[in-house]
């Protein structure tokens, strides 16, 4: 489980792709408190560390995953968002965050707005009925506020904060992000959807 609260950005150092998926090996700070075996979210999605060493880590990427995610498109040089797991007594600063990436958008609008940058980025249709306005969503990893829902997009503030934090404030229009939506709204979703069908009973 994780929070959404980026504790560093990564580079990709190198990516080892063969028929069955790829390796990815990262370089950050973290890689320190890695080991084989420990759970890391790369841009939002866990991974399992296969190989760490003072300044990186390796993780293996089934091609679903590629496929699925906005790892697949990842090269040498780009820089990630990471983030361990949460352990138990920690603040939960962000929201509840599982590292299951439900779907991939795309940034469609970047606008400067005060000190800060909105971002507007299409979802795909089965992902939108999730999505309200104050509600939580996580895009490559970070958890925010959604700041507005319109057809087929929604839209959020980046303070400062996360624009110099994340990977966020790099993401041109055209760029695919992963996005988590909030898991409460999920359970919420099939306890609804399990009383409308005890209701037609």
């Amino acid at each position: 489980m994780f929070t959404g609260l980026i504790e560093d950005i990564g580079t990709v150092q190198r990516i080892d792709a063969g028929d069955e998926g790829a390796r990815l090996r990262i370089r950050t700070s973290l890689a320190s408190e890695l080991s084989s075996g420990d759970s890391i979210a790369v841009n939002g999605a866990c991974l399992t560390a296969v190989a760490a060493d003072g300044d990186a880590f390796e993780a293996d990427v089934v091609n679903r995953t590629l496929e699925l995610t906005s790892l697949g498109p990842l090269r040498p040089g780009e820089r990630v968002n990471l983030e361990l797991p949460m352990r138990l007594g920690d603040r939960l600063g962000g929201h509840l965050v599982q590292g299951h990436v439900d779907g991939t958008g795309a940034v469609v609008g970047s606008t400067e707005h005060g000190f800060g940058r909105r971002l507007v980025i299409s979802v795909p249709e089965d992902l939108r009925p999730y999505l309200v306005e104050r509600g939580s969503v996580t895009v490559d990893g970070v958890s925010l506020t959604i700041a507005g829902v319109s057809d087929g997009t929604f839209e959020v503030a980046l303070i400062p904060e996360t624009l110099e934090r994340t990977t966020l404030g790099e993401k041109g229009e055209g760029r695919r992000v992963n996005l988590e939506l909030d898991v409460i709204a999920r359970y919420v979703e099939r306890l609804v959807s399990g009383l409308g069908e005890k209701g037609t009973e």
